[in-house]
């Protein structure tokens, strides 16, 4: 029979909560600031003050930046880098991490050593460029996938879900007529898709949020992604989206900036629900009964 709690349990649960709310607050608070200043009339962010509701709505500021497509061909190229380095990566990770699970391949051990030594030794990035210029992908969408192809965490952590996995399993597809390859992507990736899902979304994360490689590797201005646009709104304060200056025009620059931290974000954000319902899943969930 449950005992009812003690006024100790009872002091605790309320201090516990009382955190967790104020830890969620600082959380949640910058990003409805931004949501809202997006939203206010310039009369408004004009007079300052601290604005988590807008007294006088306005779109002023979302119709300015849509009203160019330099917003929307940046926000393009931020999609197109995400969804194929993102496949990319998942494809690269899994056709290394494969062969890596198994015991049995020659010189095992060696590249287990030298994936480990790449992360904890790196070539600096003076010599990361010159290999990317000297690969002809300097000012390419491809120098902004290709480098960083593979993750050596992900590559050790996604090997270890594939340990998991019961030969027995890969046995009967070979029995059937499977080859190596076709064990991978009808069986093994198959029972991996909880781990797939996982390390997809860290992937397409870094891909949707990088912005340092394309200022390093990119000149053309056309294929900057969305986040150095916003890096030059933002961070360095200019005043203009395009060829279309925010100071010819009757809108705080403040709010501009709010609104395209929204757009840059909200893209990102809409992708998490579909995939953290397999974060607390088992590689194995449901692969073997009994």
């Amino acid at each position: 029979m449950l005992q009812d709690k003690t006024i100790g349990n009872r002091i605790f649960d309320i201090i516990n909560y009382t955190l967790l709310i104020l830890i969620a607050l600082v959380c949640v608070l910058p990003f409805v600031y931004v949501l809202a200043v997006s939203f206010t009339s310039p009369a408004e962010v004009a007079r300052g003050g601290l604005i988590l509701w807008p007294k006088e709505w306005s779109l002023a500021s979302y119709r300015y930046i849509f009203s160019t497509d330099t917003l929307f061909r940046s926000m393009l190229v931020s999609i197109y880098i995400t969804v194929v380095g993102t496949f990319i990566n998942l494809l690269f990770t899994s056709l290394m991490a494969y062969p890596l699970a198994k015991a049995t391949l020659r010189g095992r051990q060696f590249i287990l050593l030298a994936v480990l030594f790449t992360m904890l030794f790196g070539g600096g990035m003076i010599p990361t460029y010159f290999v990317v210029k000297a690969m002809g992908l300097t000012n390419s969408l491809w120098s902004l996938m290709i480098p960083n192809a593979i993750s050596a965490f992900n590559l050790i952590v996604l090997k270890n879900f594939f340990q998991q996995i019961p030969d027995g399993l890969e046995d009967s597809a070979r029995i059937d007529g499977c080859t190596d390859v076709g064990v991978l992507f009808r069986i093994v990736l198959p029972l991996s898709m909880p781990a797939m899902a996982t390390f997809g979304l860290f992937y397409a994360v870094g891909h949707w949020n990088q912005f340092f490689s394309a200022i390093l590797y990119i000149n053309d201005s056309r294929l900057y992604p969305i986040q150095v646009l916003l890096r030059q709104i933002v961070i360095l304060a200019q005043g203009s989206i395009g060829d279309t200056s925010i100071d010819n025009i009757e809108i705080q620059p403040l709010t501009i900036r709010m609104a395209v931290i929204v757009f840059a974000t909200v893209p990102i954000l809409l992708v998490y629900p579909f995939l953290q319902k397999h974060f607390a899943k088992g590689v194995m969930l449901g692969s073997v009964k009994g």
